[in-house]
């Protein structure tokens, strides 16, 4: 009578923790490659709010508040990324065996626009800057929506529409300051 009272328990227990967590931990190809793509996307977006940040290139007060805020959001969202992935039990890095060149990502920046953004100074500064994040958004957002459509993670859902919204209005932003 005993076992059958503990092989009960046991039984709900378990059912009860198969229910608890079942669809939100899966994950599929197309979330794991997002967290792949959108780090170094990321990491790339923080090192040019760090440009802006840097005195020497005396970016304008509205540059350096995007840069504030593009950094304080994609910091964390690099964590969120990395400790799925670390979850997960999947590489940090896309596998680029077959010839995948992570500069190739919709709206990353080369070395040599990084390179010449560094070198500008003030309005110019601003300018360039504005430019080359509004791309470099324009791909975080295609990147965000193509996970949202084919991704099975509920959080990187959640996080895609974030970054959908959040970066959509700093790209408004940023055209309406461009004049345009």
């Amino acid at each position: 009578m005993k076992y059958r009272h503990l092989a009960i328990i046991v039984t709900v227990a378990a059912a009860g923790l198969a229910a608890c967590g079942s669809d939100d931990a899966a994950f599929n190809a197309a979330d794991v490659e997002f967290a792949q793509g959108m780090i170094p996307h990321h990491e790339q977006a923080i090192a040019m709010a760090e440009i802006a940040l840097d005195p020497t290139v005396e970016a304008g007060p509205e540059v350096r508040d995007l840069a504030t805020r593009v950094k304080g959001a994609q910091d964390p969202e690099i964590e969120s990324m990395t400790a799925w992935l670390t979850t997960w039990g999947a590489p940090m890095q896309m596998d680029t065996s077959d010839g995948h060149d992570m500069s190739a990502m919709d709206g990353m920046m080369s070395v040599e626009e990084m390179d010449s953004l560094g070198m500008m100074k003030g309005a110019e500064f601003d300018t360039m800057w504005m430019q080359m994040m509004i791309r470099h958004h324009e791909g975080a957002i295609a990147m965000a929506q193509t996970v949202k459509a084919v991704g099975s993670n509920a959080d990187v859902r959640s996080l895609a529409g974030q970054v959908i919204a959040g970066q959509q209005g700093e790209l408004t932003e940023m055209q309406t300051l461009l004049g345009g």
